[in-house]
Formats: C-alpha cells, sequence, structure tokens
C-alpha cells in the first residue's frame, strides 16, 4: 500500500476513536533502535518510544533473535498449559519485586487487563467494595479501567459503582493553592477525609501511578505514597502500583516507579515496556493476595511462550547493559538539559519526572499558567518537521512527554535537546506574532 492508501485505509476503516498527534497522519514504515522511518524514507529521533513502551530500543537484536528462535519451537499453548517461557519470567519477575515480597503473576495481554485483574484481587482478598483511585490518572480503557480513570476525556459510557477518585500530587497546580513542603502534603492527608465522606469506611483497595503517566507525567513529592498507604491500609484497603510506564527501571535506579517513594505495594500492574512492544500484561501479587482469587479464570493469550520469551529478554538486556543506572545518569544528563531550556523559552512552565521520563509543561504565561494547549499541538508538528517524535498529555493537552529508550546516551540527549530547542522557537515566535 502506498501511504496515501494507508491514511485512507486508517480513515475509512478504523473507528474514529483512533487518534493521531498529527494534522496529517505520520504513517512508520521501519524503525531500529531510537530511530523511526517514515514511509517517504525520512529518518526521525523517537523520544517517545511508542508511548513509553518501546524501552530498550526498536527491533532490539538480542530481544528478537530469542522471539524467533521461541516462534519455531512453541507459539502457543494458552494458560491450560504450563510452559517454560511463562514459568521462568514468573520466576524473574519475583526476584525483582520490591522486598521480594510479590512472588506470584498472572499475565495477560495489556495494561488494562493487568488493572482489572489487580483490582478483581483487591475485592476477593478484602471483601471490601470500594477502590480509590487518583485524579488526572489513567488506567486503560476497558469499562473498569475508564471509571478508574481520572480524566474525563479518556472517559466514555457508563461509570462502574464503588470507585472514587483522591487528590493527585500535582504540585504545578495545587487544587488547595498551597505551596510544597510547607502544605505538609495536604493532598495526601486528605485521603483521610476522602474516606470517611465517600466510602463506607473500609475500602478493597487504592491504585496509582507512581508518575502518573497520560496526565503529563505528575510527580509527587517523596512524603505522599508514604502518607496515603499508611491512611489506605488502617481503612482495610490494599496498595495497587500501576506500573505500565514506570517499570522496569525506567525512572532511574529502581526496578519500579513506587521504589523511589519508599512504599511496597501488596499488587504491582505491568504491560508496554515489558516486552518492548510485544502484547502483555502483568498483575504480580502478594502470595496471600493472588491465593484469594479461588475460582476458574485463564487468559487465553497471557503468557504465551513468545511473548514471555520477550519480555524475560527484555529483563536480561536490562541487566546486563545496566539500563537502570544509565536511567538515572542520562535521565540526570536530559533533565539538566531541559531546564536549561526552560530558562530559554518563556512558554516551559514547569519541568518534572524522573530518569528517562520526562515532561515539560506548556503556559501561555508563567504567572497565569494558562495552558499552552494550541502551543503544545504547533510544538509536535514543529518537532515532526525537525525529525523528532515526542509525547503529548496532560489534562489540557499542554505537557510535552519524553520516554526515549532507556539504553540512550549522552550524544542521543544533546541530539534530541538541540532539535527541541529549535522546535520550541517555533511556538515563541508564533506567541510573538511572527508566525500565522
Amino acid at each position: 500500500m502506498t501511504k496515501e492508501e494507508i491514511i485512507l485505509a486508517h480513515k475509512e476503516f478504523l473507528f474514529p476513536a483512533v487518534f493521531h498527534f498529527f494534522k496529517e497522519p505520520l504513517v512508520i514504515a521501519r524503525a531500529k533502535d531510537q530511530y523511526v522511518w517514515d514511509a517517504d524514507g525520512n529518518q526521525y529521533l523517537d523520544f517517545f518510544g511508542g508511548i513509553v513502551t518501546v524501552g530498550v530500543g526498536h527491533c532490539n537484536d538480542q530481544v528478537t533473535a530469542k522471539m524467533h528462535r521461541q516462534l519455531d519451537t512453541l507459539q502457543h499453548v494458552s494458560t491450560l498449559f504450563a510452559n517454560e517461557p511463562q514459568a521462568a519470567l514468573a520466576k524473574k519477575i519475583a526476584s525483582l519485586t520490591p522486598g521480594r515480597q510479590l512472588t506470584k503473576s498472572f499475565f495477560t495481554n495489556s495494561g488494562t487487563e493487568a488493572n482489572e485483574t489487580a483490582i478483581l484481587a483487591a475485592h476477593c482478598y478484602t471483601g471490601n467494595t470500594d477502590i480509590i483511585a487518583l485524579r488526572h490518572s489513567y488506567h486503560g480503557r476497558s469499562a473498569l479501567a475508564m471509571t478508574l480513570t481520572g480524566q474525563g476525556a479518556w472517559r466514555m459510557g457508563p461509570s462502574q459503582a464503588g470507585i472514587v477518585h483522591a487528590h493527585n500530587a500535582y504540585c504545578y497546580r495545587c487544587p488547595f493553592g498551597l505551596t510544597y513542603p510547607d502544605c505538609e502534603v495536604k493532598c495526601a492527608q486528605d485521603m483521610e477525609e476522602l474516606i470517611r465522606t465517600t466510602t463506607g469506611g473500609a475500602v478493597a483497595g487504592f491504585i496509582a501511578e507512581p508518575i502518573q503517566g497520560v496526565g503529563g507525567f505528575i510527580t509527587p513529592p517523596k512524603e505522599y505514597f508514604q502518607i496515603i498507604e499508611g491512611i489506605v491500609r488502617n481503612h482495610g484497603g490494599i496498595f495497587i502500583s500501576d506500573e505500565v510506564q514506570t517499570g522496569w527501571g525506567r525512572t532511574g535506579g529502581k526496578w519500579f516507579g513506587i521504589e523511589q517513594y519508599g512504599v511496597t505495594p501488596d499488587v504491582i500492574t505491568s504491560a508496554k515496556g515489558l516486552a518492548n512492544g510485544s502484547p502483555i500484561g502483568l498483575t504480580v501479587a502478594k502470595p496471600e493476595i493472588a491465593d484469594s482469587i479461588t475460582r476458574l479464570t485463564i487468559s487465553t493469550f497471557g503468557g504465551n511462550p513468545v511473548t514471555s520469551t520477550a519480555a524475560k529478554a527484555v529483563i536480561d538486556f536490562i541487566e546486563e547493559q545496566d539500563l537502570l543506572a544509565n536511567c538515572a545518569a542520562t535521565g540526570a544528563y536530559l533533565r539538566e538539559g531541559l531546564e536549561d531550556l526552560k530558562s530559554k523559552h518563556e512558554i516551559i512552565g514547569d519541568v518534572r519526572g524522573m530518569g528517562l521520563l520526562q515532561a515539560m509543561e506548556l503556559v501561555q504565561d508563567r504567572k497565569t499558567k494558562e495552558p499552552a494547549t494550541a502551543e503544545t499541538t504547533l510544538a509536535l508538528e514543529a518537532a515532526r518537521d525537525n525529525r523528532l517524535l515526542l509525547g503529548k498529555g496532560g489534562m489540557f493537552g499542554n505537557v510535552l512527554r519524553i520516554s526515549p529508550p532507556m539504553n540512550v546516551g549522552r550524544a542521543d540527549v544533546d541530539q534530541f535537546l538541540q532539535l527541541l530547542d529549535r522546535s520550541l522557537a517555533v511556538c515563541g515566535a508564533v506567541a510573538a506574532g511572527g508566525v500565522k
């Protein structure tokens, strides 16, 4: 198919809810490492990684070689039969969880399914009903996952009962109008009143992303989850960490984002970067919680031998290349460069994130913090023209999301910063009235 035929087919045969960042869809033809090429042969530096999914580079040689061998050996048997790749992956994951306390895994196809499984486990284990999620969160696209999601733009259809939303730690736009640390983390302290006023007092669990992905990489202060953990547990609930975007070393120095906050969750969910682009979902839990699901269940494609092989290969690659350390070191170098750009471009209101998970919130005015939504879209288009791929997020669509493969180096960051600088200059020209 030609590029034009592909675009036409997308418009004619796919749900219109499948959206694109750009006015004209970008047709990707091939990819390798930190680069992708479009249908016209143009090369782009990919600093979004398929929505925080391509963690070890596109078409990673080591990962794909192991997948090919497995594909020629055993492709599918379903969860009705045991197979070595699934068992080996589960054993490896158990050795990496915080304190090695979460040791039993259930594999599915996506983060949505992983979160569905975690909520089911919370109900079965506690016998309670109410679930607490966070405002500005994103947890998937099923009916339950959309109800858990704390952003109206990502919710459709009727909401499910028994889910309430607590304040998130959006320090740049504090819902209480306070400033950290003088605020004493009131957003977390408010959890007590939320439970007492919007639930029956006993809750099944609390689910949160350590850093909110679609929300715009909102990064809580260090005390936030420690305070919430104590309150939730005092009311009978378990702690579920949604690591779909923050897992596998992305935040730097730790395997999971929640470890940056000194909290050991009861359940971790993951997907995306675990298999570097192959469809996978993971729910790993403490044994007593996993064992509370006593009735029969299956996942037809969960634990697929090929996907499990890919995931194990990804983890092995991360260990062999010491990418946890690279995310910390290269992430710090990236952050320094982003802060430098903030001092240069008035449109940048906030820079936040951890490791190789960074964001810039664009505003029309730093005092009023009015979201620069149109300018953010323009910045994405300018970046495309400069052969750079970025992500976008935030409640107002004014946050640039940056999540390159975890094995990029300083030279890649230098190239990225140069291209981003050039792209942001276009926004400045528009704000000054120089470009229409």
